[in-house]
């Protein structure tokens, strides 16, 4: 599988999440709040099922995915140093 879906929805994610909490600082907009909200939600539920569709994505990656924010870049990072020791291991 392709992690370009899950990387796309984990930079969303994150980028979302940053949006509502300066919104939130500062001048709290109704519109924005509504916009980013469903947004956030969306892309933080796509990084889950994403991470757990990854077949050789080990426990950690999957569990770290659950993690509201960071969690999907979190993910992302434990699986490419999975890649990383199995292209070791191989040879």
């Amino acid at each position: 599988m392709h992690l370009r879906p899950l990387r796309i929805a984990a930079h969303a994610e994150l980028v979302s999440l940053v949006i509502m909490l300066a919104n939130l600082a500062t001048v709290h907009l109704k519109p924005i709040s509504s916009l980013m909200g469903p947004a956030h939600g969306c892309a933080y539920l796509i990084v889950v099922i994403a991470t757990w569709r990854v077949r050789r994505a080990p426990a950690p990656a999957k569990a770290l995915a659950v993690i509201p924010g960071v969690g999907g870049l979190l993910a992302l990072r434990r699986l490419s140093a999975h890649d990383e020791d199995a292209a070791r291991s191989r040879g």
